[in-house]
């Protein structure tokens, strides 16, 4: 097991994921240390499985929500935790399986070496992906584009990715937002209109089948809804913004570019 990180620490909230949240786990502590699991009011009692295995693992760390809340809302509690334990950075992943464990060490590297910025997973698509889902997010991240004027974000939605742990908490301490499946994508915006530069890391997905002990909680509807429903709000807010992040994008810029 790699020995423990003082300043980054991986982070994973779960929603009754099954069997499958134990191989993540398991993946992520092959690669790190700590992992930290905020099991958002899950049904299935992986939850208590998981605090037993964390009773002889100090790697990991194993907290229990009483009700389902959100990702977003599980993800700042995971935030909130490791910056009262002295954590500047977390890398939020997935617990069900879609994610590459075996990258968290090059993520953690470009974190490390430009503390300043987040580091955002840019997913790689196979056969598994389905296509209703990839064509929808081109349209999400188009927008997420004018919304940060083309700060550079490379995918909106992917949450295999490095947050800031401090900043990203006060982006969400102030406003309601971002607590359900709005999060990865107001999350990068917001971040990106505070200063936050991205940094693009080619990252592979897979969509694992039901047979594989895939497990999805997205609802086209619902989700598309609150998607339509944020971009909406973050394009008002940006349409207010504008001029300040057209001074501080020229503030950047050497005057011979402008």
């Amino acid at each position: 097991m790699p020995d423990a990180s003082r300043t980054h620490l991986v982070l994973i909230p779960s929603y009754n994921t099954g069997e499958r949240l134990f191989s993540t786990v398991a993946a992520a502590r092959a690669q790190w240390s700590p992992v930290w699991v905020v099991v958002d009011g899950s049904t299935d009692g992986t939850g208590e499985r998981l605090q037993e295995m964390a009773r002889s693992d100090p790697g990991l760390r194993v907290w229990l929500l009483p009700e389902n809340q959100g990702k977003g809302s599980a993800v700042l509690h995971g935030l909130r935790m490791a910056e009262q334990a002295g954590f500047t950075h977390a890398l939020a992943m997935d617990s069900d399986g879609q994610h590459p464990a075996d990258l968290i060490p090059a993520f953690m590297q470009a974190s490390l070496a430009r503390p300043d910025t987040m580091v955002l997973g840019r997913p790689i698509f196979d056969a598994s992906a389905p296509l209703l889902r990839v064509r929808g997010r081109r349209i999400s991240n188009g927008w997420t584009q004018l919304e940060t004027l083309f700060a550079g974000i490379g995918d909106s939605l992917y949450g295999f990715r490095i947050y800031p742990v401090g900043a990203l908490i006060r982006v969400m301490e102030r406003q309601p937002w971002m607590r359900r499946f709005d999060f990865d994508t107001e999350a990068v915006v917001r971040l990106a209109w505070g200063g936050v530069k991205p940094v693009n890391i080619d990252a592979p997905v897979k969509y694992l089948s039901a047979a594989e002990g895939g497990v999805s909680h997205f609802n086209y509807l619902r989700d598309n809804v609150l998607l339509t429903w944020m971009h909406t709000r973050l394009m008002v807010e940006f349409v207010l913004r504008l001029p300040q992040l057209l001074y501080r994008r020229l503030r950047r810029k050497p005057p011979f570019q402008r």
